[in-house]
């Protein structure tokens, strides 16, 4: 069980702020190193923060050897109850700059408050000046990373790293769903218009868009999760890319199939018709605007497809 933290002896209250220093100085460092490719100005911030919890724990092993001698006892944070419990999202990769500082921002809080608290708790003069002088530095750790980032974090680097988390959100989150959209949207088409042409019935056009628009999503969504983890492409966590990749898939045969909705089989292949053109040019600008693509070349690639595809449906529906 965890132990109360206003049992802790003035030894322990040491032993785990050396420990405390020690795991927020290697965090730093992993933050840095999870960073560096994507974001070099901003891992040169932690790296300097690094350097100053390397520091503070200098001084906390010189107190603790002037009072407690050479062994320092193993105390953790989840060895007392009261600490916030800490995601890993240091191991993650590639990491998100918003996790990072959000998380770097609990740590700050977190590390004062239990400063705060062991300066209450000690009795030895030297011991709790040492305590307050920390909780003083934590506090002034945003001020310290907010210079370091001035230090840093030039007009020209701010752009490029701006440019890079554009291109990690096209590529984790753009990309998958833009295949699934595409997918959705194009290759429903043709099961769709074949049941609403052969049946004259709404009903039954309804029944295949949404089998077929479920079905997609489902195996779209499973081929993007499966297709790699992400380490080595930079794409992010295979989960969240299949979620996405899934969902827009669906969304894209479900949008022409709910028209079928209406009774009446004419009106509804129209409003379908309309609902088609609307999601090609969608697609048309997506591609535009996160792939570069030139909006006339994109919107003639996926018409022409999407295009072939109707006209299938409507042939092999009243053959």
């Amino acid at each position: 069980m965890a132990k109360k933290f206003k049992d802790l002896t003035e030894q322990e209250i040491l032993a785990l702020a050396i420990w405390s220093e020690e795991t927020d100085s290697r965090i730093y460092g992993d933050f840095a190193a999870g960073l560096q490719q994507a974001y070099p100005a901003t891992a040169a911030v932690f790296l300097e923060m690094q350097g100053e919890e390397d520091g503070h724990r200098r001084c906390l092993i010189e107190q603790y050897r002037s009072r407690f001698g050479e062994h320092i006892p193993l105390i953790r944070r989840e060895d007392v109850s009261g600490f916030i419990r800490r995601r890993p999202v240091w191991l993650t990769r590639p990491l998100g700059i918003n996790v990072v500082r959000k998380q770097v921002e609990l740590m700050e809080l977190e590390t004062r408050r239990f400063y705060e608290r062991a300066a209450e708790n000690v009795s030895d003069a030297g011991t709790r000046k040492l305590l307050g002088d920390l909780a003083l530095a934590e506090q002034k750790h945003s001020a310290f990373a907010e210079a370091m980032e001035a230090k840093h974090l030039t007009p020209e680097m701010k752009e490029k790293e701006g440019a890079a988390q554009r291109r990690l959100f096209v590529m984790q989150v753009i990309q998958p769903g833009l295949a699934g959209l595409m997918d959705g949207s194009v290759s429903t088409l043709a099961p769709v218009f074949a049941a609403a042409f052969a049946t004259r019935s709404s009903h039954d056009a309804l029944l295949v868009g949404l089998a077929a628009s479920v079905g997609a999503g489902i195996s779209m969504g499973f081929a993007e999760a499966l297709s790699d983890d992400g380490s080595m492409t930079g794409r992010g966590k295979p989960l969240i890319r299949g979620v996405v990749c899934g969902l827009m898939t669906t969304a894209g045969g479900i949008g022409h199939t709910v028209p079928y909705l209406i009774g009446n089989f004419r009106v509804a292949t129209g409003v379908a018709v309309v609902i088609v053109a609307l999601e090609l040019m969608a697609i048309s600008w997506i591609r535009n605007k996160y792939m570069d693509t030139p909006f006339l070349r994109a919107a003639l690639q996926v018409i022409v497809g999407g295009v072939l595809v109707f006209l299938v449906g409507i042939l092999i529906g009243q053959g």
